[in-house]
């Protein structure tokens, strides 16, 4: 494509220095001189999530390789971002990665990190394959007005004027840069709420069981459609695990407008019911009727099920033998819908998500290009999109970033063609 500049300024301008800013410079730098892109991040720091993800050591991707089912976990963007898995999905993201030399890693529960578990590993990875080869870095340079003239984008920051042919918003969720955008563009946003959190709750069951996981749990939130299955891991504040962390990304608007006040129905063994819980107990009654009601463990955690027993019971040292029917049936009732009501959410970690940004139908989903000016390109968080935890978020951070990236360098090609 050869030498391409716009009056010696970068032709392509990123705006936001994250997971997808990085690396849509990155798949841009194999085919353009690195020289001519440029990352603008208001921030001192650039890939902050990427560093505090997984604990510090980088939730890569997951291993999910089939489209039709990693498009399943993305409550936002599930049917637009079919087509571009096709392209660029979780297998991809794997060698793209080996081919830099960094090896992933799957951990049983599917989530694929780096072989040297530190996020360090892919910060400096994406570095290498930008800023290292060429790639203007502008840090702590906010970006605070936009203007399009005679097809050319004109990029006022706290550092200057630049100008560019074709501009990428790779922002995340900064509704302060979403209104300058919609002054510049009039593209139409969804106001942002919070997606991935846990839940607050001052029931009684969990006292002093803070770090006290349920390994499968069934979980339902009264009056809506929301439901989910998985492990639940008992905190200070409530609960949380991936369980909780997928219905909190599903019901994301609904808690929102319930003010994150609601009841939540949790089986503490799925695949039984009240019946079935009640039929275990009078089993155990009838062949162990000298045993204590706690001695007996329906393979729940042990401090978990005293509990349980506790204040269903009010007393844990009851033998069998002097359970009566109607006890045996709260019981099975507190085992298979347990009622907690809910009063609050706690953000997960630092690992902050949000649903909401560009309206989807005002974005070409084959190129990430804007509908409403060419040369305006979407990458991350900045559009409607999100996902469940388990590195989803930063596989439609890559992809998007990827398509972005083909999709400027064929807009530059077509642009370069009209130009002659």
């Amino acid at each position: 494509m050869g030498e391409i500049m716009a009056n010696g300024q970068p032709k392509v301008a990123i705006i936001g220095g994250g997971a997808a800013g990085f690396f849509c410079a990155a798949i841009l730098s194999e085919t353009i001189p690195a020289h001519n892109i440029i990352i603008f991040e208001r921030a001192e720091n650039v890939l902050q999530k990427v560093k505090i993800s997984g604990g510090g050591r980088c939730n890569v991707t997951h291993a999910c390789f089939e489209p039709k089912e990693l498009v399943k976990n993305y409550p936002r963007g599930t049917k637009e971002l079919l087509g571009p898995f096709y392209t660029f999905d979780a297998s991809n993201t794997t060698e793209w990665f080996e081919k830099q030399g960094i090896a992933l890693k799957t951990e049983p529960d599917g989530r694929m990190f780096p072989k040297t578990d530190s996020s360090q590993t892919i910060i400096d990875c994406l570095w290498k394959a930008t800023v290292l080869k060429g790639v203007a870095l502008k840090a702590r340079c906010g970006v605070n007005q936009l203007k399009v003239e005679n097809n050319k984008w004109s990029i006022s920051t706290d550092k200057g004027q630049f100008e560019a042919d074709a501009v990428v918003i790779a922002t995340g969720s900064s509704p302060q840069f979403w209104n300058i955008l919609a002054k510049a563009t009039n593209h139409s946003f969804v106001a942002p709420v919070p997606s991935l959190f846990t839940f607050n709750t001052h029931s009684n069951l969990f006292n002093n069981l803070s770090g006290v996981a349920i390994q499968n749990a069934e979980i339902k939130i009264d009056d809506s459609k929301f439901s989910a299955t998985g492990p639940v891991l008992i905190t200070h504040w409530g609960l949380s695990g991936p369980a909780i962390l997928k219905l909190s990304a599903w019901g994301a608007r609904w808690l929102n407008d319930k003010n994150y006040q609601f009841t939540l129905t949790i089986n503490w063994k799925p695949g039984w019911n009240k019946h079935q819980a009640f039929e275990w107990l009078m089993e155990m009654k009838k062949h162990h009727p000298k045993k204590k009601l706690a001695t007996l463990n329906p393979e729940l955690p042990t401090r978990f099920w005293h509990s349980l027993i506790l204040n269903t019971l009010g007393n844990e040292e009851r033998l069998l033998a002097d359970v009566p029917h109607l006890l045996f049936e709260k019981i099975a009732a507190a085992l298979t819908s347990c009622s907690i009501e809910i009063s609050g959410k706690s953000t997960f970690k630092d690992e902050f998500v949000t649903a909401g940004g560009v309206a989807l139908n005002e974005i070409d989903f084959k190129t990430f290009q804007s509908k409403l000016h060419p040369g305006l390109f979407f990458a991350g968080e900045v559009l409607n999109i999100d996902a469940i935890t388990g590195g989803f978020n930063f596989q439609a951070a890559w992809t998007s970033g990827f398509m972005a990236a083909k999709g400027i360098m064929q807009f530059l090609q077509n642009t370069e063609i009209d130009d002659n």
